[in-house]
């Protein structure tokens, strides 16, 4: 009796871990936690969360980013849409959020100690200028992020990683910017497995230049997570950070990392 009462129990705890293994699998995505998977699901409708995914074991409790909200719906209600409201997001930016550079960091590491790169710097002035109405577009170029924002007729670009200057509207410094990323005909891509989140890397020739999304950029997040593990060489799960990457942002530099992390994963 107590032989098949044992049994009986482990069949029990088998069951539950496999139900908990097809708890954490979603449409061919494989997610750490279950904290991840509800941030992932939720993040749909709310890019936000997609960002908080990212390693979600670090995720914090939304005071900071509640508090900015605060002070910065206040300044809109003044004046709505305006180049002052522009300037307090960028300067209340790095009042809350924007503490530390620190190359490869993510959004949560942003959100709990202040520590930040392009990517987690540019996600928030993307999620407050789509919260204010401001027209812009975020811009993907090799290894770094950058905001540019189109306003009264101007070209405005904000460079989160600059405390001091990041904010640039004078024609001539917004062209020497944009210049400075310009792509070369031809030029490749140097490194897949080289993160974004650089304020500048030193290279011959760009090959990047193309806006993306607030989701887009939740995928190059991934990516970088992605690219940490594979660095470590834990390919299978940098594979499985790069299909999370792939399912919001299907971009090559994504799909070639994937190739070269399937092919390095130890044959089961």
């Amino acid at each position: 009796m107590k032989k098949l009462f044992l049994a009986f129990i482990l069949i029990l705890m088998l069951g539950f871990a496999q139900a908990q293994d097809e708890y954490m699998a979603v449409g061919n995505l494989h997610f750490e936690s279950t904290v991840e998977k509800e941030l992932w699901e939720s993040g749909s409708d709310n890019p936000y969360l997609l960002f908080k995914a990212v390693q979600a074991e670090k995720s914090p409790s939304d005071e900071k980013w509640n508090a900015l909200l605060g002070q910065l719906d206040q300044k809109f209600e003044k004046k709505g849409v305006h180049i002052n409201l522009l300037r307090q997001i960028f300067e209340k930016s790095h009042q809350h959020l924007f503490k530390t550079y620190e190359q490869h960091s993510t959004f949560n590491d942003m959100l709990s100690t202040g520590m930040y790169d392009c990517v987690s710097g540019s996600a928030a002035l993307g999620l407050l200028l789509t919260r204010y109405g401001f027209d812009y577009d975020i811009v993907e170029t090799d290894y770094h992020v950058f905001v540019m924002v189109y306003l009264e007729d101007k070209n405005i670009i904000l460079e989160s990683t600059l405390p001091i200057g990041g904010l640039m509207t004078a024609p001539s410094e917004v062209l020497a910017y944009l210049e400075s990323y310009k792509p070369k005909k031809d030029a490749k891509l140097e490194s897949l497995n080289t993160r974004i989140g650089s304020q500048k890397i030193d290279i011959s020739d760009n090959a990047i230049f193309r806006k993306v999304n607030l989701k887009e950029l939740a995928g190059l997040q991934y990516y970088n997570d992605a690219i940490a593990q594979f660095n470590q060489q834990q390919f299978e799960k940098a594979s499985t950070q790069l299909d999370k990457a792939l399912r919001l942002y299907p971009s090559g530099r994504i799909e070639g990392l994937k190739m070269i992390a399937q092919q390095q994963a130890p044959i089961k």
